[in-house]
C-alpha cells in the first residue's frame, strides 16, 4: 500500500506541475465539452461556463427544470451501468474462484475515480487550459455551486453545473472500469488501483479534454468570435471530430489500455489448455440488460437537454443494440450451429459501443446499419482478431470496445451526412445547419481522432503498467492465481456451498 500511495502521489505531482501554466491561462472558468466544432448537437459537451457576464440587456440564462431532471436521471443511469451493470456482466464471465475479485475491482475503481474526479479530474477536463489539458481553476470543485451553470448545445440554454459534474464523473468512472476485463483473473488488486490513478490522470483526462472541451455555443457570435473560441477548445474538437457520447473518449481509450495490459500482465495460467468458461451466464445476462438500460442515460443524456436530439439518441441506442444482438446471434448460429446467450449479450454490448459516437448525429437508418455491422465485425474481433494477435484479453475488451468503438467512430463520419439521413454539422454563428458536409473529409477527421486516441492511450498505458510493475508488481504469484483471487487477494468467496 505504501508503494501504491507513492505512485499515486508522484503521478499527481507531475500532473500538478504540468498544468501550472495552463491554470494561469484559464482566467475565466469554462465548463464546456463538445464533440465537434459547430457540430449538430455535439454529444457529450459541457457548457461554456455560464458564470461569464451576460451581454448588456440580455438576462443570464437559467437552467430549465426539465433539462436538469433529465440529466440527473441520465447520470444515475450511467452509474447503474457501472454498478451493478458492468460488475455483473464481467463477474459472470470469469471462473467461480475469481468472481468476487472482479466485482470488487469494478466497485472500488468506480469509487476511486469518483473521488479523483471531484478532487482534480473535472477541473483538468473541463476548464480552459490548452489544447491537451485544462487547468486547476476548479480543483475540489472550487466555484461550482448550486447556482453555477454549464452550457448545452443550444444558445442561451444551460444546465446546473453540479449535475453536469456528476454526469461526466460517471463517464470517467465506467471508462476505467471497462479496462479491468482485459487482465481479469491474474492481476494484483493494489496494481489495479495504482494503474487506475495513473491512467485516469494522464490518458482519460487529456483525451476527454481534447474531444469534448469547448467554449460553448454562446461564444460563437461572429466569424471572428468563433475563430477565437475554437482556438481555446480541445485539440480533437478543433479538428472537427464527432463523438456524441464517447467512442474515442470511453471505448477506444479504454480498449487500448486493456489490450496493452493483456500483453504486459501476460496470459492466464492454463490459457488455451484448460477450460475458462464463464461461471454464470445468468449473471452476465442480467449485467448486459442493465448495461442496455443504463446506456440510454449514457447516450441520450449526452444531448444535455430534454429535447428531440435526446429522443433521437434514445431511439438510435435502442435500435442499434437490438440490431447488433440479432446480427451477432445469426452469424454465430451460422458459423457454430447454435445461437448462444453469451453471443446475444456480447452482440448487445457491441451495438451499444458502436452507436455511442453516432447516437445524436445519425438518422435511424444509419443507426440500424451501424448496429448490424457491429454485431458481425465485433464477432470477428473476439474470435479471429483475438487469435491473430495472440493476447489473453480475458473478457474481450478490445474485441468489443476497441473494434466496436473504431467501427462506430468511422461510420459516424459516413451516416452523419444529411444526404444519408444524418444531422450534419451545425453552424453556431449562423445558428443553423451548415449546407456543407463531406463524407470523405469527415471520415478522415474521424480516423485522425481514432489514431490520436490509440497512440495516446497506448503510450500512457505502457508507461503506467511498467511503473506499477516496477514498484508493486502486476501479477499475483502462480499459487495464488491457481487457488483464485477471491480467497487469496480478498479473503472471501463469491459463493459458499
Amino acid at each position: 500500500m505504501k508503494k501504491f500511495l507513492a505512485i499515486a502521489l508522484t503521478a499527481l505531482a507531475v500532473m500538478l506541475s504540468g498544468a501550472a501554466s495552463a491554470e494561469e491561462a484559464a482566467s475565466a472558468p469554462v465548463v464546456a465539452e463538445a464533440s465537434a466544432p459547430a457540430a449538430a448537437t455535439p454529444a457529450v459537451a459541457p457548457a461554456a461556463d455560464a458564470s461569464a457576464p451576460a451581454a448588456a440587456a440580455t438576462p443570464a440564462p437559467v437552467p430549465n427544470k426539465g433539462d436538469n431532471a433529465w440529466l440527473l436521471v441520465s447520470a444515475a443511469f450511467v452509474i447503474l451501468m457501472s454498478i451493478p451493470g458492468l460488475a455483473l456482466f464481467y463477474g459472470g464471465l470469469v471462473r467461480t474462484k475469481n468472481a468476487l475479485s472482479v466485482l470488487i475491482q469494478v466497485f472500488v475503481v468506480f469509487a476511486l475515480i469518483t473521488v479523483l474526479w471531484v478532487v482534480y479530474g473535472y477541473s483538468l477536463a473541463f476548464t480552459e487550459g490548452n489544447a491537451f489539458i485544462g487547468s486547476f481553476s476548479k480543483i475540489l470543485l472550487s466555484g461550482v455551486t448550486p447556482d453555477s451553470v454549464a452550457a448545452t448545445f443550444s444558445k442561451n440554454t444551460v444546465v446546473s453545473e453540479l449535475i453536469y459534474v456528476a454526469f461526466q464523473g460517471a463517464f470517467a468512472a465506467i471508462t476505467v472500469g471497462l479496462i479491468l476485463g482485459a487482465f481479469a483473473e491474474r492481476i494484483k488488486f493494489s496494481a489495479v488501483l495504482a494503474f487506475s490513478v495513473i491512467w485516469f490522470t494522464f490518458s482519460y483526462l487529456p483525451i476527454c479534454h481534447m474531444v469534448w472541451y469547448w467554449a460553448g455555443p454562446d461564444a460563437y457570435t461572429s466569424a471572428d468570435a468563433a475563430t477565437a473560441a475554437g482556438a481555446t477548445a480541445g485539440q480533437l474538437f478543433q479538428w472537427g471530430a464527432l463523438d456524441f457520447a464517447g467512442g474515442t473518449v470511453v471505448h477506444i481509450n479504454a480498449a487500448v489500455a486493456g489490450i496493452v495490459g493483456a500483453f504486459l500482465v501476460g496470459k492466464r495460467i492454463g490459457f488455451g489448455k484448460e477450460s475458462m468458461a464463464p461461471h454464470s451466464l445468468t449473471m452476465t445476462m442480467i449485467g448486459a440488460s442493465l448495461l442496455w438500460v443504463g446506456w440510454f442515460g449514457f447516450n441520450a443524456g449526452s444531448a444535455l437537454e430534454a429535447n428531440g436530439y435526446a429522443g433521437l439518441a434514445f431511439v438510435n441506442t435502442w435500435l442499434a443494440t437490438a440490431a447488433a444482438t440479432m446480427s451477432w446471434l445469426v452469424a454465430e448460429w451460422l458459423i457454430k450451429g447454435k445461437p448462444s446467450m453469451l453471443g446475444a449479450a456480447s452482440g448487445a454490448v457491441a451495438g451499444l459501443v458502436a452507436v455511442t459516437p453516432a447516437a445524436g448525429f445519425v438518422g435511424v437508418g444509419g443507426a440500424l446499419i451501424i448496429g448490424l455491422a457491429a454485431g458481425v465485425v465485433c464477432l470477428w474481433g473476439v474470435n479471429g482478431l483475438k487469435r491473430l494477435i495472440g493476447a489473453d484479453d480475458a473478457l474481450d475488451v478490445f474485441g468489443v470496445h476497441g473494434v466496436g468503438g473504431i467501427l462506430g467512430a468511422l461510420l459516424t463520419g459516413v451516416f452523419a451526412a444529411p444526404s444519408l439521413g444524418g444531422m450534419g454539422i451545425f453552424d453556431y454563428v449562423a445558428n443553423a445547419a451548415s449546407a456543407d458536409y463531406s463524407i470523405t473529409g469527415q471520415v478522415w477527421i474521424q480516423a485522425k481522432a481514432i489514431g490520436m486516441t490509440i497512440i495516446w492511450s497506448g503510450v500512457v498505458s505502457f508507461v503506467a503498467y511498467k511503473l506499477v510493475d516496477m514498484f508493486i508488481g502486476l501479477r499475483v504469484p502462480e499459487d495464488e492465481e491457481r487457488e483464485g483471487l477471491d480467497v487469496t487477494s480478498h479473503g472471501e468467496s463469491a459463493y459458499h456451498y
